[in-house]
């Protein structure tokens, strides 16, 4: 055979060989998935195999059909560097592979950076959504029953950062609901990207709206009202918040004491789950208020981290003591005993964290009375 019909053949035979190639790559995707998850030696079995084969018969067709020694001899020669060729014009996956768990650990880390973001959206259909929300939970708010103490509840999480925070405030408004008669009294503000469609965030303006709406909803002379804000906390008194972008300030004792004087509400039980949270005592201190916190004004709390399911003094307080008794002190004093083992057996360093409690004669009376009629129930 001539020069001219050899190369002819050859190129001819090249071409139908990557269609091949190529038609049994594609019909091997829907049964191994895509190629950056095969295993290394799958993918260099798929590859070399036909192409190996590929140049042993090409060797063999052209050394039969070559006239002469010498077209032999070149046939020899060009097909493996035809090939590979060829082979080096595979997709970058074939010749440069990744490791095994390439494929999983690029979703992974995908998956990781997807949960590391804790901003809350700031969209059209969000502020829109946070809007319907915050109204909705607002003027849903039941009116109080004659003649009983009524308890209206507020949770108020403003740290989007850490879920522990969430956490705690579907707790303390599940013990509020199940154990002090608070459904359909009730509010939760939590700054968090997972509850952003359905609760309104935990923001200065949320909780002061929130305030203002219970006091004219509630008896005034009679029902109580009571707030639990959760939070990382500062030796300045300052409870931390984090609703990135949403530029917000921080809560402080002497700001939330002015909200409820402007509301008018008279009696108060606020708790504070916070580190040096102790700091809140003073400020908030009086004859109709009760105010529990998470630590003194020297000591942080403890179980405020990503990994915590709850704080301790949210777990202890709420989760636990509060499911034995109604009485808010009771409560407490137990959940000091059990913090303080707790904190000793997860190896706080910096001391106790020492829960601090003030309790005014006048709501003292008032929640002897809210305990005596929820047993009556």
């Amino acid at each position: 055979m001539k020069p001219g019909p050899l190369f002819a053949v050859w190129a001819g035979s090249a071409l139908v060989l990557n269609l091949i190639v190529g038609a049994g790559l594609l019909a091997l995707r829907p049964v191994a998935g895509t190629a950056e998850a095969w295993p290394p030696v799958l993918l260099w079995t798929v590859w070399l195999a036909p192409l190996t084969w590929a140049g042993l018969a090409q060797i063999t067709f052209f050394g039969r059909v070559a006239g002469s020694n010498l077209a032999r001899a070149a046939a020899v020669l060009l097909v493996p560097a035809t090939l590979a060729v060829s082979g080096s014009l595979a997709p970058v996956m074939f010749w440069w592979p990744e490791s095994p768990d390439g494929a999983t650990a690029a979703v992974e880390a995908e998956s990781e950076a997807d949960a590391a973001n804790t901003s809350l959206p700031l969209t059209d259909d969000t502020i829109a959504q946070q809007a319907r929300l915050l109204d909705a939970a607002l003027q849903g708010l039941r009116a109080p029953q004659p003649g009983r103490v009524n308890v209206y509840a507020a949770t108020y999480a403003p740290n989007a950062s850490e879920d522990v925070f969430m956490r705690e405030s579907a707790v303390v408004a599940k013990t509020m609901r199940e154990r002090f008669g608070a459904d359909g009294r009730l509010v939760e503000l939590v700054a968090n990207r997972a509850t952003t469609d359905t609760l309104p965030w935990g923001t200065p303006a949320n909780l002061r709206a929130t305030l203002m709406r219970m006091a004219a909803v509630m008896d005034r002379e009679r029902d109580v009202l009571f707030v639990h804000l959760t939070s990382h906390g500062g030796a300045d008194g300052k409870l931390a918040n984090d609703t990135w972008p949403l530029q917000t300030e921080p809560m402080t004792p002497d700001l939330l004491k002015r909200w409820l004087d402007e509301a008018g509400v008279r009696w108060r039980v606020i708790s504070v789950s916070a580190c040096y949270s102790g700091s809140w005592i003073e400020p908030l201190a009086g004859d109709g208020t009760l105010v529990m916190t998470a630590a003194d004004a020297e000591h942080t709390s403890y179980g405020c981290g990503k990994r915590s399911p709850l704080t301790f003094f949210g777990r202890a307080m709420y989760e636990e003591e509060l499911r034995r008794t109604r009485s808010f002190t009771e409560a407490h004093a137990a959940a000091r005993k059990v913090i303080e083992v707790r904190e000793q057996e997860a190896g706080k360093t910096d001391g106790y964290s020492n829960p601090q409690i003030s309790l005014g004669t006048g709501i003292s009376a008032v929640l002897r009375r809210l305990e005596d009629e929820l047993g009556a129930r």
